[in-house]
């Protein structure tokens, strides 16, 4: 017997989701809001500080080329624009077996990719399986619970589990499932991601590394009459500045994003939508936990201790966020606002610097990116702080790509980073957090704590939403008490557009879909 899913799917516990908590969302039309009809043509460019990694989707963890291959790649199950809900996309929906280990998925019809050749169940098959090849040195984690995917027949896919798991839909609607040519269209991963092909609105054009990257209109878009623009380009402007005078002299179409210093003067610049959208971002600091003294416990609840999160949010985000407590952000399901997160105080934090390996201090750096305002404010409101406990840190600034690589190869003592979720499921965000397995070695900082690897687990296979709240919390808790990490604030996505850009939208989990963007004059 077979349970059949209804065009919208719920997500599991999607009641628990609280989207605004963490942002304070602009008045007006704003660069979200459209009117009138759609107008077709017009070539749109997006302006921001980095350029894209890969576009290979089963091993890119960087937002910037995320946000590219998502026009390009789509999955089978896509998020609402609230967040809260997932629907059919390259699915027409789904089935599940009485025993909830078979997961039986229609293709929708007349899908093509952008080379004319019809989406079958063996390219969805291909597609899955690619992703789950890439184990931990990629995004093959969320597919750890899978077992088997079988192209039943050329519009059919059963995707079979090893036990229950609650969040597979969400799963599928990653892009790292995203569906792709079956055996890439004949050429090797390397060669096809050099140009990817999809099934999504535009089609790759060209990527002048450092520069820009240009997508142009997919002819054969299986949602008729769109997209409506016929290009999109990304160029790579690194000082927020130029970003904004670009903007207000109509050189470029979005700033993603602006700086919080200029969000209120772009409010009130004529011809221009400065917008902020609910978000699940997360801005922390890892501790590298495979060097001393960040293996001890005290060390790193000292540091948490000495953070003042609101002096942030109101220096960085200028009163456009919120601290956080937890692991998890007000816009995931299962967030709990009692996770027991450190509360900023110097006694505290000196208290524990007493009881640990470096009672009299200690000398240390902290990692961040070279050119980003956010993160060198960020870094010098902790360096005042932490000598305030007898910690002397550095601030050590690397360009994106060394930054990156320095974080991959555990070089670094403290590094700020930052986290928004893909899919309306915690599974994502807590396996790559907590499970040195997950994909990053724990978010880089070699965190290892079996109680919590085990409850998070048991987390993700329960499919009762309230024990599954539980497990969460425990999760949250736990993590918390061992201060793997320092949670600084949430805040809300910005961007700014100029008046002549509608329908341009961004979800809480960060992803936009320019399908449905259209430019006036």
């Amino acid at each position: 017997m077979k349970r059949r899913i209804g065009i919208v799917i719920a997500v599991a516990a999607a009641t628990a989701l609280v989207l605004g908590g963490c942002s304070s969302a602009s008045g007006g039309s704003g660069a979200g809001s459209a009117t009138g009809k759609p107008v077709k043509g017009g070539d749109l460019t997006i302006a921001r500080s980095q350029d894209i990694i890969s576009m290979n989707k089963t091993n890119t963890f960087d937002n910037n080329s995320l946000r590219v291959m998502e026009q390009i790649m789509e999955p089978l199950f896509m998020v609402s624009p609230d967040g809260k809900t997932l629907k059919p996309w390259l699915a027409s929906g789904y089935t599940i077996s009485k025993d909830q280990l078979t997961y039986t998925i229609n293709l929708r019809k007349g899908v093509k990719f952008s080379n004319g050749t019809p989406l079958t169940a063996a390219d969805v098959k291909f597609s899955i399986d690619q992703d789950t090849a890439s184990g931990a040195a990629g995004w093959g984690f969320i597919n750890a619970a899978i077992k088997q995917v079988t192209a039943v027949d050329a519009s059919t896919v059963q995707v079979t589990v090893k036990h229950p798991w609650g969040p597979l839909i969400a799963d599928l609607s990653l892009f790292s499932n995203g569906i792709v040519p079956n055996n890439y269209g004949g050429k090797t991963a390397a060669q096809f991601y050099d140009a990817p092909v999809g099934t999504g609105p535009f089609v790759w054009d060209f990527w002048k590394k450092g520069q820009s990257l240009k997508l142009t209109k997919n002819a054969n878009y299986w949602q008729a009459g769109k997209p409506y623009l016929n290009s999109v380009t990304w160029t790579v402007v690194p000082d927020s500045n130029t970003r904004k005078l670009q903007l207000q002299g109509n050189q470029i179409d979005i700033d993603d994003t602006p700086d919080w210093s200029s969000l209120a003067s772009l409010k009130t610049t004529p011809g221009v939508n400065a917008t902020t959208f609910p978000s699940t971002q997360l801005d922390y600091i890892a501790f590298n936990e495979n060097r001393a003294p960040f293996n001890d416990v005290h060390i790193r609840t000292a540091i948490s201790d000495a953070t003042d999160r609101n002096a942030m949010v109101k220096a960085v985000l200028f009163g456009n966020g919120t601290p956080a407590y937890s692991m998890l952000s007000p816009g995931t399901p299962y967030y709990d606002n009692n996770a027991g997160g450190a509360t900023y105080s110097v006694a505290n934090a000196k208290a524990e610097m007493a009881k640990s390996s470096k009672p009299n201090g200690f000398k240390t750096t902290l990692l961040i990116q070279s050119g980003d305002p956010n993160q060198s404010s960020i870094a010098q409101i902790m360096q005042s702080e932490l000598k305030a406990i007898g910690i002397t840190m550095t601030i050590q600034q690397l360009d994106p790509t060394a930054n990156k690589q320095a974080r991959l190869a555990g070089n670094f003592d403290m590094s700020w980073n930052l986290w928004t979720m893909d899919i309306p499921d915690p599974d994502e965000w807590t396996t790559w957090a907590v499970n040195p397995t997950g994909g990053s070695n724990s978010a880089f900082t070699g965190y290892n704590n079996p109680a919590v690897i085990a409850l998070n687990a048991q987390a993700a296979a329960e499919t009762d939403t309230t024990k599954r709240a539980a497990l969460y919390n425990q999760v949250q808790e736990q993590a918390s008490k061992d201060a793997f990490l320092d949670y600084l604030f949430y805040s809300p996505y910005v961007f700014a557009s100029t008046a002549t850009v509608h329908g341009f939208h961004v979800t809480p989990l960060g992803n936009y879909q320019l399908e449905d963007v259209y430019k006036t004059k």
